[in-house]
């Protein structure tokens, strides 16, 4: 059983109390009644709060329930961030890997492309003045040997000395079997002893096929450069100009090879469609305007 403390008033404040009469009263009481206790506000905006956050669950669970989607609670805001920025990172490691990767590759094709361009360059240098402007074009006179440029040194071994025609037949013998280095060798023999004979053209252009085979581009320029020397009128004159302009532009010098396909189509009017066919492709492949 709950004891009730009783205070006691002093007689003064009691006196004053009475004389105060039923006025006073009521505003007293309405003093007390108005007065909260601040912990009873505290309290109130707490439980505001939580219905708020239970109104807000309630919200997410009813979404979930309608559209199906499983309800995803969020981790605090800083591991959320956290955890987007190992992401991110993770991402960008695989980036850098993959452009690492991608860098090396390019380096090694550099590599390549510089040695292939070191090759080249030694096969230009190699050549004696390589095609000096397309002589054939300038109208600077044959050499007196009518040999290629670009060769030098004895002839080498090979079975002939016999007559002009007997060497070309040999020779062309030797590349129809498919000994193109046989043939090779043969050819040079010939245009290196007969240079004055008639089929001295005609072997040269035979060299400069023989050539081409191996990839020698350089030698098969000059060697092409020596067979139309004049502008023959033979069958095969039209193809030995067209091989001069491609091994043109398999070392590079595609104006000169422009040049050349120009000859080709004012001097040669009535080439073989099929010359006139690879003529234009060699025409694209060296971007003549």
């Amino acid at each position: 059983m709950t004891s009730r403390r009783r205070i006691a008033l002093p007689a003064a404040l009691v006196l004053s109390l009475s004389l105060l009469g039923p006025v006073a009263a009521p505003q007293m009481a309405l003093a007390q009644t108005s007065m909260e206790d601040p912990l009873d506000i505290r309290d109130a905006r707490r439980v505001e709060r939580m219905e708020k956050v239970v109104r807000e669950l309630r919200a997410i669970v009813f979404q979930g329930r309608d559209t199906g989607r499983p309800v995803v609670v969020q981790p605090a805001e800083t591991d959320y961030r956290i955890e987007d920025l190992n992401r991110r990172l993770t991402d960008l490691e695989s980036v850098i890997t993959r452009l690492t990767g991608q860098l090396e590759t390019t380096n090694f094709e550099l590599r390549q492309s510089r040695d292939k361009a070191a090759a080249l360059e030694s096969q230009l240098a190699a050549m004696n003045q390589k095609i000096a402007a397309l002589e054939v074009f300038t109208g600077v006179p044959p050499a007196n040997d009518g040999a290629p440029s670009g060769f030098s040194g004895p002839p080498p071994s090979v079975s002939g000395g016999g007559s002009p025609q007997a060497d070309f037949d040999r020779a062309r013998g030797l590349m129809l079997s498919g000994d193109y280095d046989g043939a090779e060798s043969a050819f040079e023999a010939f245009v290196s002893t007969h240079p004055d004979a008639s089929l001295a053209p005609e072997a040269n252009y035979w060299l400069g096929k023989t050539l081409v085979v191996r990839g020698a581009d350089a030698e098969a320029a000059s060697a092409f450069i020596a067979a139309i020397r004049g502008w023959p009128t033979t069958a095969w004159a039209p193809d030995g100009v067209l091989e001069l302009s491609r091994s043109l532009i398999a070392l590079g010098r595609n104006p000169e090879a422009c040049q050349a396909l120009a000859e080709l189509s004012r001097r040669y009017p009535s080439a073989a469609p099929s010359i006139k066919s690879r003529a234009s492709a060699a025409r694209t492949q060296a971007r003549c305007g």
